[in-house]
């Protein structure tokens, strides 16, 4: 897919297109192909959620440090609007994990016109570990679409309970799912692996049963034609 002119970046699509899609963007250490991605992009695509993953540029690129937020914030307009051509009027959803969904909060807050129907942020990164001043939370009652908020308890970027009086500021229009016991890629103590897919399995029926209920009101509030 070209991002910039003259640049290109990898795509990958998982399910389909039908009826609810989320454009999902990596966190800060890892592309779109890491195992947390795939995972998630494929059990949401069998939760009738059509996934869209792609990697910034700098992670294409081969480099480890994350581009300046303008560049991470252009690429992800770009994909958006590509999504966007491919899909219609059909409700798209945007978000990512940790500095992917903070991108896409950004982007939304900035324009609201781009038309999304909410954000899915797995781990909101609302400052670095150890850094509770360094917020990066601003922007977020600006976004005009109503956010999902996963968040383990134990997450060293933001606990549930640092993103609590953000989420008053932002009112009706955010919702909070604790992964209990989950740190910022939501896993848990301990080695049972049989727990750790449960957790997941049920993080990935949150992300699915929300959007599913915002396309639901969407659908029952929109005008009719005359």
């Amino acid at each position: 897919m070209d991002v910039a002119p003259g640049v290109q970046t990898s795509v990958r699509v998982y399910g389909d297109a039908d009826a609810r899609t989320l454009i999902l963007a990596h966190g800060a250490g890892a592309g779109h192909q890491s195992q947390f991605m795939v995972a998630c992009a494929g059990a949401l695509s069998d939760l009738d959620i059509s996934v869209v993953t792609f990697n910034f540029i700098y992670t294409e690129q081969g480099r480890r440090l994350p581009d300046r937020p303008a560049l991470l914030e252009r690429c992800y307009r770009a994909v958006i609007a590509a999504v966007r051509d491919e899909i219609g009027d059909r409700p798209l959803f945007a978000g990512g994990k940790s500095m992917g969904g903070r991108i896409a909060t950004q982007v939304a807050a900035a324009d609201p016109g781009l038309d999304l129907a909410g954000l899915v942020l797995l781990g909101y990164p609302l400052h670095p570990p150890g850094k509770p001043d360094q917020r990066r939370d601003a922007h977020l009652p600006s976004v005009a679409a109503p956010l999902l908020f996963v968040q383990g308890s134990r997450d060293t970027f933001g606990t549930p309970a640092e993103l609590a009086p953000v989420l008053a500021r932002i009112g009706d229009r955010a919702t909070l799912h604790v992964v209990e016991g989950g740190d910022h890629s939501f896993k848990v103590s301990g080695n049972d692996r049989e727990e750790q897919n449960a957790v997941h399995a049920g993080l990935y029926r949150r992300v699915a049963d929300w959007m599913t209920a915002i396309t639901d009101t969407s659908a029952r509030t929109r005008p009719r034609p005359a």
